[in-house]
């Protein structure tokens, strides 16, 4: 629900500011209201992340700059009794994973580094390029050779000695008392590590605290440059077909519809899958698309899709949903190979999902 709201809330405020002259007054009031809701959208996310309910959906990244977006939960994480210092560096390759990943593999990693430190004490994150050699991988048992974005996380904790270190990422492995911790976080930041291509080192010695090294691979899709900001923003992707609407929630299923004609499409919006299913049969032209809620109340958007493509056959589908990617998986829509976009969205956002999954 709080999902639908702020994709209501972003949705409207980007529809608003199409029409208004940037030199006016009321537009920076608009982009205040639009940057406090996409904050608020990043802290969900967030929030989600920890309780390990986010969907993993890997994009290209420029690594500072979600890290940098993360430092404040971070430093409410770790308490004003410890100092977390950042340092960038310049020029970073990109890597693809999910955000959502880094921000669990940080939050993990800080708040470890915390319990560890007695008093005050001090957490140092920083970024570098590093390619590896087969000298290197040789030395270190895991790793391939190649490029490398290398994430760095150093604290000046009681530290650990070998016996432990040997241990601490299996599942439910714990050097906390009961009730502190239940030894899945440091297992969850080594496979959201594996799981990306990349692998985990670790330095610790008794009284000297700890370091934790984490090499992601470098995106093959990253030619070398520097991170950049286009001096004119790409408009977003544009399109003639016809796209089948479902949403429960009448405003965000306005908006939405509204959203998807500014970008050249014909809408046929439903508010129930009833109603969708209704539409369909009155309708003697081709729909290109069905874009539907995963969770509705009569009938999920996976059984939708079923039905609709007996009489569509070859129509595509783009599942929306708020919900978390646990809920979502009960209602089994989330296999490989499916179209998704998490709410909220968005125009630009949901015009590159749709033209990716009427082109797919």
């Amino acid at each position: 629900d709080f999902n639908n709201m702020l994709g209501i809330i972003l949705g409207y405020t980007e529809l608003a500011l199409d029409h208004i002259a940037p030199t006016l007054p009321l537009f920076a009031d608009l982009k205040k209201i639009q940057d406090a809701a996409t904050r608020s959208a990043t802290l969900t996310r967030q929030l989600l992340t920890f309780a390990r309910k986010q969907n993993v959906t890997p994009k290209m990244l420029d690594l500072n700059e979600t890290v940098e977006g993360m430092l404040k939960m971070l430093r409410r994480l770790i308490g004003e009794n410890i100092d977390l210092s950042w340092t960038p560096g310049r020029g970073l390759w990109s890597i693809k994973m999910d955000p959502a990943q880094i921000d669990q593999i940080l939050a993990n990693l800080c708040v470890n580094a915390r319990d560890a430190i007695a008093g005050v004490g001090s957490i140092a994150v920083g970024t570098e390029n590093i390619t590896l050699d087969q000298k290197f991988c040789r030395e270190n048992t895991g790793c391939i050779p190649g490029d490398y974005v290398r994430v760095t996380v150093k604290d000046s904790g009681c530290g650990m000695d070998l016996q432990t270190i040997n241990h601490i990422f299996e599942p439910f492995f714990t050097t906390k008392g009961v009730g502190e911790g239940t030894g899945l976080g440091l297992a969850t930041v080594y496979g959201a590590i594996k799981q990306n291509n990349g692998f985990i080192d670790v330095t610790s010695e008794p009284g000297h605290g700890t370091v934790f090294t984490l090499y992601l691979p470098r995106s093959v899709n990253d030619a070398g440059q520097a991170p950049r900001v286009d001096a004119v923003a790409k408009p977003a992707a544009r399109g003639h077909e016809t796209i089948l609407l479902v949403e429960d929630e009448l405003t965000l299923l306005n908006m939405t519809a509204t959203m998807l004609q500014r970008l050249g499409y014909t809408v046929l919006a439903a508010n129930t899958p009833s109603e969708a299913i209704r539409l369909v049969g009155e309708r003697t032209g081709k729909i290109h698309l069905l874009a539907t809620d995963v969770i509705m109340p009569d009938m999920n958007g996976g059984d939708l899709q079923k039905l609709l493509l007996a009489i569509l056959p070859g129509m595509k589908c783009l599942f929306i949903s708020g919900y978390t990617a646990d809920v979502i998986a009960q209602q089994g829509v989330l296999d490989a190979g499916l179209h998704f976009i998490q709410k909220p969205f968005s125009q630009k956002e949901l015009a590159a999902v749709v033209r990716e999954a009427l082109d797919g």
